[in-house]
């Protein structure tokens, strides 16, 4: 039982790719710097392939109290003792440091990439849809008219911050922790620089205490994670609001749907639903890992064995939803009838109103009230909620300042391709925009 309790093998075996490449390269810096001989080193490093093979063709190490430990049994059975020279110079503490470091950097790579396929989803959906009006929404109320492509690269921006925190990530994990050993270094006059070479690590480590006890680079890469999958939970919550009856602004593909086990009419929309519950996983992650280290004196303690959990499911959930948004935009059905329709309702160009007589030298905060006292009024009285119905007669008993070329910007079109301030939803401003978004992806 208590054998069973303190093993990790159980979720740490998908560390057996790092953990060999980090064997090999340690073995070949032992052999130059003749801590072990060149012959021991090429019975070490054939044995470690070879197992390396039989796991990629899905052949599974016996269970031991963890990965490193199992690599290593098997070695000794296929090579003999002179296996256990792998060990040299190292203990599994900067070993699992050193693993974790590699699975983090590919699955940040990885992320990235996956992460760049999302944006560039959303970009196209964007320009196959470059004249789709909607209602600006804040508070869920309806606020001005925009471009439904306005709308939706707000997501690839969000995206893009995420990006750059997985790249800025990948920046500080770029040193190597092997030869650290237990916590304190090594008397064997063994070469850091030749490790982080063969590694791919810019630089060893300064401070072999910290090198062990680290796990900042795990802590920020969940944070990326949740960050970005807080991110995919506001989409796919848009995505469930605006299926719905009640809105019908757009239909996701049949793929990622499905149906009711008793209301034969429903297509739910259910991946949508599970990005926005994932969610929760990666932030239940972040508060774990935070909660680990929180106390830990230094430098390792085995407490730290129960990042891997937190870490691979952030990395495995993050990429899965990032590939359903992806999915999303790639055959997302835009019902632009609908949306343009709503574009009539909610007083959209009430601020409109306002800022026309701020043009005509009318205070805005004084143009504001009025047009609130038009609202207002309208409300009461059942009035028209599509404020380009008023007759001009109208609009004049509340300011004779109103005129006939009001019209014009009562137009839902006119009014959402006229916000060109860099950054608006305006037609040239959104041209821009998607030229900058264009420019970063490639």
């Amino acid at each position: 039982m208590q054998s069973d309790y303190i093993s990790s093998f159980s979720f740490d075996a998908r560390l057996a790719p790092y953990d060999i490449a980090g064997s090999i390269a340690h073995v070949q810096m032992l052999a130059a710097q003749k801590i072990i001989s060149a012959s021991d080193a090429k019975k070490i490093i054939s044995g470690l392939n070879a197992i390396e093979d039989d796991l990629e063709k899905g052949k599974k190490l016996p269970a031991a109290e963890d990965i490193h430990f199992a690599i290593e049994q098997e070695l000794v059975k296929r090579i003999g003792e002179v296996g256990k020279k792998m060990h040299t110079a190292r203990s599994r503490n900067d070993q699992v440091a050193l693993d974790l470091k590699l699975f983090t950097r590919t699955a940040g790579k990885l992320l990235v990439q996956k992460i760049t396929q999302a944006q560039t989803a959303i970009l196209n959906c964007a320009q196959k849809n470059p004249q789709v009006l909607m209602p600006g929404f804040t508070h869920l109320q309806h606020g001005q008219p925009i471009f439904f492509a306005h709308h939706i690269l707000a997501y690839g921006w969000m995206l893009q911050r995420d990006k750059e925190r997985f790249e800025d990530l990948l920046k500080r994990l770029n040193e190597n922790p092997l030869g650290a050993c237990a916590f304190a270094g090594t008397a064997f006059p063994i070469d850091r620089a030749q490790t982080s070479k063969l590694l791919n690590f810019k630089k060893p480590t300064e401070n072999s205490v910290d090198s062990v006890s680290d796990r900042d680079f795990i802590a920020e890469f969940i944070f990326a994670c949740a960050l970005t999958m807080t991110h995919l939970s506001r989409l796919a919550e848009e995505m469930v609001i605006w299926t719905s009856s009640e809105f019908g602004y757009v239909t996701l593909p049949d793929h990622l749907t499905s149906g009711s086990s008793i209301m034969p009419q429903k297509r739910n929309p259910d991946t949508a639903e599970l990005v926005r519950g994932k969610s929760a996983r990666t932030l239940g992650n972040l508060i774990q890992i935070l909660t680990i280290l929180k106390n830990l004196p230094l430098s390792y303690n085995r407490d730290m064995q129960e990042d891997k959990p937190p870490l691979f499911d952030s990395a495995d959930t993050t990429l899965a939803s990032l590939e359903i948004a992806e999915e999303i935009f790639a055959g997302l059905k835009v019902n632009a009838k609908a949306m343009e329709a709503q574009c009539k309702k909610g007083f959209l160009l009430a601020t409109e109103l306002a800022d026309y007589l701020a043009r005509k030298g009318v205070a805005f905060r004084a143009a504001h009230t009025i047009v609130g006292k038009i609202v207002s009024d309208l409300r009461s009285t059942h009035g028209p909620e599509n404020l380009e119905d008023l007759p001009l007669s109208k609009l004049k008993s509340y300011s004779p300042l109103f005129e006939k070329d009001i019209y014009p910007f009562l137009s839902p079109r006119n009014n959402a391709s006229a916000k060109n301030s860099y950054g608006g939803t305006g037609a040239k401003a959104l041209a821009i925009q998607i030229k900058n978004l264009k420019k970063l992806l490639k």
